[in-house]
């Protein structure tokens, strides 16, 4: 499909797959698209901070020689002389692995994790190494390795996490696309804040291979790396391109991915969540999800609304499931003395003033790792068997459809709002519990200037059903934004 970013758009608000047919017809050379967004992210770093690590010399290089390829004729790969940013926890061999962790400065990777080797295999082009937050483990990207990522709306306001970098990178402009990880929103909600798409993949789906902290066991059935774009066509092509088995991480399955342009809207049952949520959610989401399901009831699908009070239990089930983690305490990751136990009150103190190697919502993650340590372990496997059952019960309630459901209670809030309210999380993380593809989906901007959004939820490996829906509303709504 030709998607919203015609060719006459700006080069900077056009999406990945376009770009990529542009330079492959000699419209645009890579250097052109790339220089841009160089200036795109230039003129906004460092004030956006989303960027840790350029490497702009290196990448107008590529491009060079993506366009001497072009000239030589031949079959190009899918996103050729395209550039791309990558969160900085995906190993890229020579690029930064930290996750923020002050203990791992200078921490470099000695290989590409497999995600990101089978994007740059595409002909993508690496701009750079985006933000988190420490550990990975919130949804504010801000650690005291590399500072604070501030949104691309509004800089007193948070870019999310803890795929916060990419968000911020792709909703400035500054990049057609990237890769992030999904742990609990980290994916969704810097998409939904930076007011782009993203997409959180079926559990399995893609291999958690080559990031670190590492990912093993039973319980990475949460978590996903997946694409944060600034236009929906690019969502399927980028899946596609990182799904399937890597050889490394034993549970990545085989799964045949649908096609979105397959998906008939007319009859497409739509569920509209209601009573799910543990806080109220803002009347402006609420009214924006309404107007998204308007737009695909014109589009002849079957709308209906189902009481889902049961997804209100869904955290409490999320954090005995992450606790249930295999691989080392949460200090032992972060410490560069392990064997000395933490000091909470000292961690907290420090971090309150903005002082010491750790953020606040790394004492609150210590805090509850020491408290899920005291649990009945009883308590803790009914809690896990009680996600299961919550995942099939809303599966079965989705059908062959999508639900519609709020990202999060709130547009993006004002820096720290979020920290110690794990109960905000709800939103998001209930469908990484229940290992379901959701969508992200850019609806406009509110009066203030800031995104709006809804997540679009299908069952599980009908990822192609969720995105469709977000083409869909893409073409009714416009998409992404640009900030004035």
């Amino acid at each position: 499909m030709a998607g919203l970013a015609a060719t006459a758009a700006p080069v900077g608000e056009r999406s990945a797959t376009d770009l990529a047919r542009a330079i492959a017809s000699g419209e645009l050379t890579s250097r052109e698209v790339v220089q841009t967004h160089i200036d795109l992210l230039r003129s906004r770093e460092p004030a956006l901070g989303a960027i840790v690590r350029e490497r702009f010399d290196d990448a107008l290089a590529e491009a060079d020689a993506a366009d001497e390829q072009v000239a030589a004729g031949g079959d190009l790969p899918r996103f050729h002389g395209v550039p791309c940013t990558i969160k900085e926890s995906i190993a890229v061999e020579g690029a930064p692995l930290t996750a923020g962790v002050v203990a791992r400065k200078g921490q470099v990777a000695s290989e590409t994790a497999s995600t990101a080797a089978r994007l740059l295999a595409t002909g993508a082009i690496r701009l750079g190494t985006t933000n988190t937050s420490e550990l990975t483990m919130w949804i504010e990207s801000e650690n005291r390795l590399w500072g604070r990522t501030n949104n691309a709306y509004d800089p007193s306001r948070t870019a999310g996490g803890s795929s916060g970098g990419e968000g911020a990178a792709v909703g400035s402009g500054g990049s057609p696309l990237g890769l992030g990880s999904d742990i609990g929103g980290s994916i969704r909600l810097p998409s939904f804040f930076n007011g782009v798409f993203g997409h959180k993949c079926s559990s399995w789906l893609v291999p958690n291979s080559g990031q670190w902290p590492p990912a093993e066991g039973d319980f990475t059935r949460m978590l996903a790396v997946g694409p944060i774009v600034r236009r929906a066509e690019d969502l399927m092509p980028v899946l596609e391109t990182i799904a399937g088995p890597d050889g490394v991480d034993p549970l990545t399955r085989d799964v045949e991915l649908g096609d979105p342009a397959g998906v008939a809207l007319d009859g497409l049952p739509v569920v509209i969540s209601e009573d799910a949520s543990v806080l109220p959610v803002a009347r402006e989401l609420l009214d924006a999800r309404e107007r998204a399901a308007g737009a695909l009831a014109a589009a002849g699908a079957s709308v209906r609304r189902e009481s889902m009070r049961s997804i209100r239990r869904a955290m409490e089930y999320y954090l005995a499931t992450l606790a249930s983690a295999d691989g080392p305490d949460v200090w032992t990751l972060v410490s560069a003395n392990p064997d000395v136990p933490p000091k909470l009150r000292t961690i907290a103190r420090e971090a309150a003033r903005g002082r010491g190697d750790h953020t606040l919502p790394l004492f609150f993650l210590l805090l509850g790792e020491r408290l899920q340590q005291r649990a009945p372990e009883a308590r803790t496997r009914r809690a896990i068997e009680a996600g299961r059952a919550l995942a099939g019960e809303v599966e079965d309630t989705i059908g062959d459809g999508v639900l519609l459901h709020p990202p999060f209670p709130r547009v993006a809030p004002k820096h720290g709002r979020t920290v110690g309210r794990p109960w905000m999380l709800l939103p998001a993380a209930a469908f990484n519990l229940m290992g379901l593809p959701a969508t992200q989906i850019p609806l406009g901007l509110n009066g203030d200037g800031l995104p709006l959004g809804v997540q679009a939820v299908a069952a599980r490996d009908r990822d192609h059903v969720s995105i469709a829906v977000a083409i869909e509303l893409e073409r009714v709504f416009g998409g992404w934004v640009p900030p004035g």
